[in-house]
């Protein structure tokens, strides 16, 4: 019998997240975003100046796909480039007061979101979906580069399992469905 892919937990976490970004288009989309752009405006609100290449390391993208946002939101009026005094061929980033405002508003589509995403959900399984998500992450990003730090101030190192070796296709076995 073959693997069949719709059974597996990869087809539902794609799924999900194929859903989970449909849905937060719709709401970004009410307070004048594209999906990517909340993330560019999040980061800068966190630390305002970012040169090109500290946002696409951040954001995990290529250059030019940073470049076309900040010309996108520039034109939106929600940020500015400012080259740097320093060195001119260094342009900085920086959030305008309607840039910073968005951001804001960015919070409570975030919210909303998760809302819907987690409706039905009781607190600890909110947690172990966190977690295992979380460990999912850890499990496929490159070797030597440590998953995203993010707000799990109650995650223990403990609480987290090792990364498992990977996986090579041919290592997948024949009959795995669930």
């Amino acid at each position: 019998m073959s693997f069949n892919h719709r059974k597996s937990v990869t087809h539902r976490l794609v799924q999900a997240a194929r859903v989970h970004r449909t849905r937060a288009a719709v709401h970004l989309g009410r307070i004048g975003l594209h999906p990517g752009q909340e993330a560019v405006l999040k980061a800068l609100a966190e630390r305002d100046g970012q040169s090109m290449s500290e946002l696409a390391a951040e954001l995990a993208v290529q250059p030019p796909t940073v470049t076309k946002m900040i010309s996108r939101l520039g034109a939106q009026g929600l940020l500015t480039r400012q080259t740097s005094s320093a060195d001119g061929r260094l342009a900085r980033v920086f959030l305008t007061d309607a840039g910073r405002e968005r951001a804001g508003a960015v919070d409570a589509v975030w919210k909303r979101v998760e809302k819907e995403a987690l409706a039905g959900l009781d607190e600890k399984d909110r947690k172990r979906l966190k977690k295992l998500l979380r460990q999912i992450e850890k499990n496929l990003m490159p070797a030597g580069i440590a998953a995203s730090a993010d707000d799990d101030e109650d995650e223990t190192p403990e609480a987290v399992a090792k990364p498992a070796a990977p996986i090579l296709v041919d290592e997948v076995e024949e009959g795995a469905t669930d």
